[in-house]
């Protein structure tokens, strides 16, 4: 990538924030109110006198942007003070009515629950130190992007945005981004957990990001991921042989004695407690897998699923009835997917 730096283009870089919200050049830190004009009351216009916008609301939406023309999204750096599953992220592309990323704040960051925050470094997702959140997948548009947000709290909280963008002319094959949020709380008895479905087009699949919290004692992660494409029916092209291997580790994620965290360019296992021992019930874990060097191509449709499954008695596998959230990423030249139904706030809410 850094031989990328070496030639000229032709590229108009801008940044939106609350500071510049259109992006509009010459026009960052004009504001003469906003949420810190009082601490700069004795400076003025330019002083940092709108660096964020203020969430205080039940069912209050905010556009974070709202652009026209031509490029691409190219980093996005958010952070705030509330619980932040309860604040939900929606981009939309060139005029699309159903949004292509739909997603919890927290869950689409890879960090579900912003109350246990956990540092995480990947070349897709970097979480920073207290909870500054960092999305580097490229968003193409052709004609425009609006990126908005949901308050479902109602607890005053600030909440700091910067969209980092080019605008520049994207080749006719270029594909637009998605994500898509689950949640099933708890999974019923023998019942697949669904990922992703409903997609149609032709692209590719680039990531999922796995939330997990075990209802019972034992190891929960042997279940296999399984991709199907195009057209697969009662058995999928790609099918994999545990959770922990699909996310790039081994042998439950342990030492027999305790979780072995880790963080890595292109997967990651985290959020571990050793409280209680290894394989007791009622814990959470933070996964992600980048398919970025591999991804998952398909000409028509995709479907993923993830099994549940420990182990019972006399070696027999058990599945389980755990509490499983995800975000799945892709990319496609189809924006009429329809997603299922949004969670509400309750069926959101981590207890």
């Amino acid at each position: 990538m850094l031989n990328n730096l070496t030639t000229k283009k032709n590229i108009r870089t801008f940044s939106i924030s609350s500071e510049n919200p259109t992006g509009e050049k010459g026009r960052g830190g004009m504001a003469t109110v906003g949420s810190g004009a009082e601490a700069a009351r004795e400076l003025g216009q330019g002083w940092k006198m709108n660096p964020c916008i203020i969430l205080e609301k039940e069912g209050q939406k905010e556009v974070l942007a709202d652009v026209k023309g031509q490029g691409a999204i190219k980093h996005i750096w958010m952070t705030e003070r509330a619980r932040s599953r309860m604040i939900i992220l929606r981009i939309y592309f060139d005029g699309q009515e159903r949004p292509s990323v739909e997603a919890p704040l927290s869950d689409f960051f890879c960090n579900a629950d912003p109350a246990d925050y956990h540092q995480l470094s990947s070349l897709a997702m970097c979480v920073n130190s207290r909870r500054a959140l960092n999305c580097y997948f490229e968003m193409p548009y052709f004609q425009s992007f609006k990126i908005e947000i949901e308050y479902l709290g109602n607890e005053r909280t600030p909440f700091f945005y910067q969209i980092d963008c080019e605008e520049k002319e994207i080749p006719a094959e270029s594909l637009y981004f998605h994500a898509q949020f689950r949640r099933v709380n708890p999974l019923p008895y023998k019942a697949v957990y669904t990922i992703l479905d409903g997609v149609k087009g032709k692209g590719h699949y680039v990531g999922t990001y796995m939330y997990w919290g075990t209802k019972q004692n034992g190891w929960w992660g042997e279940g296999e991921i399984k991709f199907y494409l195009d057209g697969d029916s009662e058995f999928p092209t790609i099918c994999g042989t545990g959770t922990e291997d699909y996310f790039c580790g081994a042998w439950s994620f342990t030492d027999n004695k305790e979780y072995l965290a880790f963080s890595s360019p292109y997967s990651g296992f985290y959020k571990v407690s050793q409280e209680k021992g290894v394989f007791t019930s009622q814990k959470y874990f933070d996964m992600y897998r980048w398919h970025i060097t591999d991804p998952i191509y398909f000409e028509k449709d995709i479907k993923v699923t993830i099994q549940a499954l420990g182990w019972r008695s006399e070696g027999r596998y058990l599945p389980l009835q755990d509490d499983i959230s995800t975000v799945a990423y892709w990319y496609s030249d189809c924006l009429e997917d329809e997603y299922p139904p949004f969670p509400g706030k309750n069926e959101l809410e981590i207890v």
